[in-house]
């Protein structure tokens, strides 16, 4: 009786040991590589699924998942010769379970070894000052490159990043004092701008203001013409209303005596201011003869008066 249960609780053992061996359950987003008899049989996806005993054997396991591998600093020399040392990070999946199995030994480290030598070369094509501005377009070339050679692989690199680029403490330190440089340029240039647009404003301010000086001016001389014209044609139409209205009064009856008695008034005025004003008299020929000279006067009168009639009757 007691042999009898030793043999079946060994009978039990092995029962469970054949159905763990057997009775596979594969987790969500896995695949496990089987191989039967040391030979690739399938690949088992997300599931439950039941072996050979004995025969079947689970010889990889994948994970499908998007994997990150950190990819150490290393020292790239650049275009123009400084040495810079550079990490990142690349990001890769398994799509072939198959391939990612018997392909490479190790994908993993197949891939970051030539991720560093891809990055060195692109590193060397370009100069110190573009690696920081160029980052985006090295990302791009690795990740090219990677694609290409782990394809066979059935691994697909999805994209790299470069966390860091450490120039020398020298390099840095110069390159401080050439973004000094920089900002202190760009000062003297802003403020000589600046200055340069005051200059041409107060310049502006300046120039309308002489034109606005020059137009005032101007105004003001036509304004002082126009007074002086208006001026000169109010006096010559006074005197021109004078001398008609003295011709008019001449015609009338006591206007020949009026007129000759006004002109030996004159006569005797201007003849007596000209005693006073020079030591030297200028006399006429006859100086009593004053009567003589209203008749020369008046004579003159008398031959004007009938063109004057005649050009009223006309």
């Amino acid at each position: 009786m007691t042999g009898l249960l030793v043999v079946a609780i060994i009978l039990a053992v092995l029962a469970i040991v054949v159905i763990a061996k057997t009775a596979v359950v594969v987790p969500q987003q896995n695949a496990y590589v089987v191989e039967r008899l040391g030979k690739y049989h399938k690949t088992l996806r997300a599931g439950f699924h039941v072996l050979v005993p004995f025969v079947d054997r689970i010889r990889y396991r994948h994970d499908l998942r998007e994997l990150a591998v950190d990819i150490p600093e290393q020292i790239c020399i650049t275009r123009d010769n400084v040495q810079v040392g550079v990490d990142g990070v690349l990001y890769m999946q398994v799509l072939d379970a198959e391939r990612a199995s018997y392909g490479a030994a190790n994908y993993a480290f197949a891939i970051s070894q030539l991720a560093q030598t891809t990055l060195r070369s692109e590193v060397g094509k370009i100069e110190l000052d573009r690696t920081f501005e160029e980052r985006t377009a090295i990302n791009i070339q690795v990740v090219n490159e990677l694609d290409k050679a782990s394809d066979p692989w059935g691994i697909k690199v999805l994209r790299y990043e470069i966390k860091n680029i450490n120039p020398p403490n020298d390099v840095v330190a110069a390159m401080e004092k050439q973004m000094r440089a920089e900002r202190e340029k760009r000062a003297v240039i802003l403020t000589s701008e600046g200055e340069r647009e005051a200059a041409i404003n107060v310049a502006e301010g300046d120039k309308q203001k002489i034109v606005k000086e020059s137009e005032a001016q101007r105004q003001r001389q036509i304004n002082e013409a126009e007074g002086q014209a208006q001026a000169i044609l109010a006096i010559a139409q006074a005197t021109s209303d004078g001398i008609r209205a003295v011709a008019e009064s001449i015609n009338i009856p006591g206007g020949a005596e009026a007129v000759r008695l006004r002109v030996a008034e004159q006569y005797i005025d201007r003849f007596g201011e000209l005693a006073q004003e020079n030591n030297t008299m200028i006399l006429p020929a006859n100086v009593a003869d004053v009567a003589s000279m209203i008749g020369v006067a008046m004579s003159a009168l008398d031959q004007q008066r009938p063109t004057t009639r005649l050009d009223e009757g006309s």
